[in-house]
């Protein structure tokens, strides 16, 4: 009798919960619809205009939209050289390097990117580009760490792609002698959210299983080397042709995702760095061991959803966490000087080397970003900025 009662009354208990976490998730579906909503209807209200181009002289050239678009909407055009403020760096930019960013914001997608500032209808901000590495040209009256000369690395408030950039001094630091400029442009995004992702959300340590989604891309290559820099058993997933490339950076196990699903295998993870985003999350709750660590990194990919894109994936992570014993999350990097230096560290020492696929000059742009949004490159894809403008 007694035995009958427990049956039923757990059989009982488990459609109810189900029905409490689908009640969960479609509230929160609806919390966020609105949300978006309020965001875009915010954003025509204020109704922000774009930043006008400046020109005169001294000019340089530099990469300018104005609407949203493919690449094609990407112009070379001349504008006014910038002049640093106090606290600011000028920097003659030798090399830039692309990132899902950048074509994030030519598109305006996804398009909640749109509702929170960047331009309802039209881009806000002209210019593009993060990443850059070059050399210094005039410092601000309060920056004692630079002089004109300095080789450096870091970023470059969204407006890199171009001849020259004013920097904040806290968002770069020396470029390591051993590395050419287009390798140091390669490192701020993808080092960066590589290295935080490992070691702030990930918290690995020495020995253990840590597993690189997307091991042959501009975070991957970089988040092989520093996971294995940090003593892990370090298995990179990537495509066929990119076995090789993974296993030279140090990758002690590679798994060719075309001939072997590893959300199959028997194996258990510490750690996972997802850089795709595209397998079931199930999946990856099934190899991480019982108090492992999903990191998904943000970005996205041009296939995403135009609503809210990668947004979508974090959002389902945020929902199952509570429901299980795994720690699951999303990471967007912060560009801290003290971590660019970690990198410069980790460079010069030789247990990191950046991996660049191709490299375009600046008056190639849109074939750049093109390939970029092909989403088969092998490391990172650089622009060389060629010395044609004298001012």
């Amino acid at each position: 009798m007694s035995t009958n009662l427990t049956t039923e009354s757990t059989a009982e208990k488990s459609p109810r919960r189900k029905g409490k976490i689908r009640r969960v998730f479609r509230w929160a579906f609806y919390l966020i619809i609105l949300l978006i909503g309020g965001f875009a209807i915010y954003a025509w209200a204020t109704g922000a205009r774009q930043e006008p181009i400046e020109t005169g002289d001294p000019h340089m050239k530099a990469v300018v939209y104005t609407n949203y678009g493919s690449p094609d909407v990407l112009e070379i055009r001349d504008v006014k050289k910038p002049v640093p403020n106090d606290d600011q760096v000028l920097v003659k930019i030798r090399a830039a390097s692309l990132n899902p960013l950048d074509w994030h914001y030519m598109e305006g997608t996804p398009y909640i990117m749109r509702a929170m500032g960047v331009g309802l209808r039209k881009p806000k901000s002209p210019r593009l580009g993060v990443d850059l590495a070059g050399q210094v040209e005039a410092v601000g009256k309060n920056v004692t760490e630079f002089k004109p000369g300095d080789e450096v690395f870091g970023t470059g408030h969204g407006a890199a792609f171009a001849e020259y950039v004013c920097a904040n001094k806290t968002k770069l630091v020396l470029k390591p002698a051993n590395l050419t400029f287009e390798q140091a442009a390669a490192v701020p995004i993808a080092a960066l959210t590589a290295l935080q992702g490992l070691r702030d959300k990930g918290k690995v340590q020495p020995g253990q299983k840590v597993l690189i989604n997307g091991a042959s891309g501009g975070v991957g290559t970089f988040a092989v080397q520093i996971a294995k820099s940090f003593g892990a058993d370090v298995t990179g997933v990537c495509s066929t042709r990119n076995v090789d490339l993974v296993r030279s950076l140090g990758a002690d196990h590679v798994i060719d995702y075309t001939k072997e699903d590893f959300m199959k295998s028997n194996e258990r993870y510490d750690v996972i760095l997802d850089n795709v985003g595209t397998q079931p999350l199930l999946g990856f709750k099934r190899v991480l061991k019982p108090k492992g660590i999903y990191v998904l990194i943000g970005g996205g990919g041009p296939n995403d959803g135009r609503l809210v894109g990668s947004l979508a994936r974090p959002i389902k992570t945020m929902l199952m966490s509570p429901f299980i014993s795994q720690k699951m999350g999303m990471m967007l990097a912060e560009i801290r000087q003290e971590d660019l230096t970690t990198m410069a560290n980790l460079m010069q020492s030789g247990k990191v080397t950046p991996v660049i696929d191709r490299a375009y000059p600046l008056s190639q742009i849109r074939e750049a970003m093109k390939y970029l949004e092909a989403g088969h490159a092998r490391g990172k894809v650089i622009l060389t900025i060629e010395e044609q403008n004298k001012t």
